[in-house]
């Protein structure tokens, strides 16, 4: 390719998220020193990790930093590091596209509002982007640890929707970041409000942030630059300071680092682990959801140091998935500076480090959910309404600690009017009418759905409360946690309902004689419906509603059906058995139909199927039924 410049397009969601970016973040724009401070220590801590296999790479160049400079009359802030660098692929790749998951999802997100827009902005990362802040163009030069000084690239945009990248020759390793900055944004050309931007958003990071120092000149009557260098951040690792020294800003914007988020964390934990195993855990919960958290394969938010050294990010060994969106670092005095995800994934070492980990941030969450503080209760509503469903993931995939996530888990229940009104098992428990020996709860599509499912009539009536369960992971739960306090979970809408003491004896005899008066009304509609049922009985759920269908007690129930099928996955072709409540008018008037029994046979089955959320196999067939009944009611042709 030679010395060729070659201009391409930017990806339309980099056009749309620097347009956004321009006017959303300006009342916040410092904060781009800290994303292009960030970006740059990641660089370095990317090229310690290839270098652990490749000492080549550090050529003669060892010690890693970051330098920041401003340049008055070009009106130019530069930012560079000696890290890994870019290739011609990487500078396009990473620079002129948003290869994230969730990406659709956020700008679909997007409502115009500036206020709201930032908002959403932060939770969805920018990164390099945010340097548009503050500069009307930006200039990149890099060369890539390994690369020849003839392979350095330069890309420059000026953020308008198209960008250039020629070959360059480069004797340095590393990035060069050049901000090109607008009129008025004289103050990022002044020592004093850049030191203090990097001393307040980015004196945590763990390499030495230099700069030239300024000394006064009686020649000249003011500061002048000197050849000397000085470092201006504290350039230690923040965990491994004494807590009594860290202020909750410094903790907040140490997270902002590690989780590339603009908003606090809600909570975090930072403690040191003595004993077979030594490591020092500074772990935070985000107080928003990323965008791509319902991506299992998403990225994970722990970052592995060995002594300090930064060994690689993303190590999903350290956290299970239903905890992936804690954020934090973990730090090793016993690990081996070489280890690899390979070692990572069969070592004891880390099952211990894992095992901490998980310990620490459920009993971080249990001092929120359990605190008589109102202001950690609502942190922990907070956190229920952003990461809940993921927690909930934990009922089946973590068994040591089942019953502690059990005890966290909030549901929707009829005990409350919203689906925000959530309720813990224990809260159930505590309500449970005397004799009552079982958790009910209902599963459904929608909250609305299971809210009026018919399932749960003689429960109203009885004053009885159930558990609403919609969100789909919640088809999970029921399935893995069977019990809580010694007291099992029962679907309302599978195997036969038995109310236990909850049921008087009369109750009972009244059902078992519908049973025996129904029994030839039963047969003559499970020999019409044939195969489509696997039973017809009496209920004695409904109150109100004709019918309804259940599960049998083995069986999956239909709405697991449905989540199956809609993922594409083969679902077993159980039947439905189908229950008829004998003191509605409509199952009396059957017991003397003749000329239309078959028709209103299939609509007690299929308003049962539509009520419990199902789809019909034959909805023209359904609508005929319909209208042919109501026809012939209207002419006073059916008895």
């Amino acid at each position: 390719m030679g010395a060729q410049k070659e201009t391409l397009g930017f990806q339309a969601e980099v056009k749309q998220l620097l347009n956004l970016m321009i006017h959303s973040l300006y009342s916040n724009k410092e904060i781009f020193l800290r994303e292009l401070i960030s970006n740059a220590s990641d660089a370095c801590d990317r090229l310690r990790f290839e270098a652990l296999n490749n000492t080549a790479l550090y050529g003669d160049d060892g010690d890693l930093k970051i330098r920041v400079a401003f340049d008055k009359e070009a009106r130019t802030l530069s930012i560079t590091d000696n890290g890994i660098g870019l290739s011609r692929d990487e500078a396009i790749e990473h620079l002129g596209t948003i290869a994230k998951s969730g990406t659709r999802e956020f700008f679909s997100a997007l409502t115009g509002d500036q206020a709201k827009d930032a908002h959403l902005i932060g939770q969805f990362g920018v990164g390099f982007y945010s340097s548009y802040i503050v500069a009307d163009k930006v200039t990149v030069i890099s060369r890539r640890a390994g690369l020849e000084a003839s392979q350095a690239i330069r890309w420059e945009s000026a953020g308008e929707g198209d960008f250039t990248i020629e070959m360059v020759d480069r004797a340095e390793r590393g990035s060069e970041v050049i901000l090109h900055l607008r009129d008025g944004e004289d103050e990022f050309l002044s020592s004093w409000k850049v030191r203090q931007t990097i001393r307040k958003y980015s004196d945590h990071i763990t390499l030495p942030i230099v700069m030239k120092k300024e000394e006064w000149s009686e020649e000249k009557k003011e500061q002048v630059v000197s050849d000397e260098d000085e470092t201006v951040n504290q350039a230690s690792a923040l965990w491994t300071r004494p807590k009594s020294e860290i202020t909750d800003e410094q903790y907040n914007e140490f997270y902002k680092h590690v989780a590339h988020d603009f908003e606090d964390p809600l909570a975090h934990i930072h403690a040191r682990v003595e004993g077979k195993q030594e490591y020092t855990q500074l772990l935070y919960i985000p107080s928003k959801a990323p965008f791509d958290l319902f991506e299992r394969t998403s990225r994970h938010g722990i970052k592995l140091y060995v002594r300090r050294v930064f060994i690689m990010d993303d190590a999903e060994q350290l956290m299970p998935l239903y905890l992936r969106f804690v954020r934090g670092v973990v730090d090793s005095s016993d690990l081996p500076l070489n280890v690899s995800r390979e070692i990572l994934q069969q070592s004891r070492d880390i099952e211990t480090i894992r095992g901490g980990c998980v310990k620490k941030v459920l009993g971080m969450l249990e001092g929120l959910a359990d605190s008589d503080d109102a202001a950690d209760k609502e942190k922990y509503a907070t956190f229920w309404k952003e990461f809940g469903r993921v927690l909930k993931e934990g009922a089946g995939e973590d068994f040591a600690n089942k019953e502690r996530i059990a005890k966290l888990l909030r549901f929707a229940s009829t005990h409350a009017d919203t689906p925000e009104e959530n309720v813990s098992l224990a809260d159930y428990v505590a309500r449970m009418k005397e004799g009552q020996e079982k958790i009910y709860y209902v599963t459904a599509e929608t909250f609305t759905s299971a809210k009026n499912s018919p399932h749960l009539e003689i429960f109203r009536k009885k004053g009885i409360e159930v558990l609403l369960l919609s969100d789909r992971v919640d088809e999970w739960v029921s399935g893995h946690l069977t019990e809580f306090d010694g007291k099992p979970l029962q679907s309302v809408a599978k195997g036969g309902l038995d109310l236990g003491k909850l049921e008087d004896a009369a109750e009972k005899e009244e059902a078992e004689k519908a049973a025996d008066e129904y029994k030839d009304l039963l047969d003559k509609v499970k020999k019409t419906l044939g195969d489509k049922v696997k039973d017809v009985r009496v209920t004695h759920r409904l109150t109100d509603s004709p019918s309804c269908i259940v599960a049998d007690e083995y069986d999956i129930g239909g709405n697991l059906q449905r989540i199956l099928k809609a993922a594409g996955q083969q679902a077993p072709a159980n039947k439905p058995i189908l229950e008829i409540n004998p003191k509605h008018p409509a199952v009396q008037r059957l017991k003397y139909e003749e000329t239309r029994f078959d028709d209103w046979a299939n609509l007690l089955l299929e308003q049962a199927t539509l009520a419990e959320g199902g789809s019909l196999d034959d909805p023209a067939g359904f609508v005929k039924r319909i209208n042919d009944l109501m026809l012939a009611l209207s002419l006073g042709s059916s008895r």
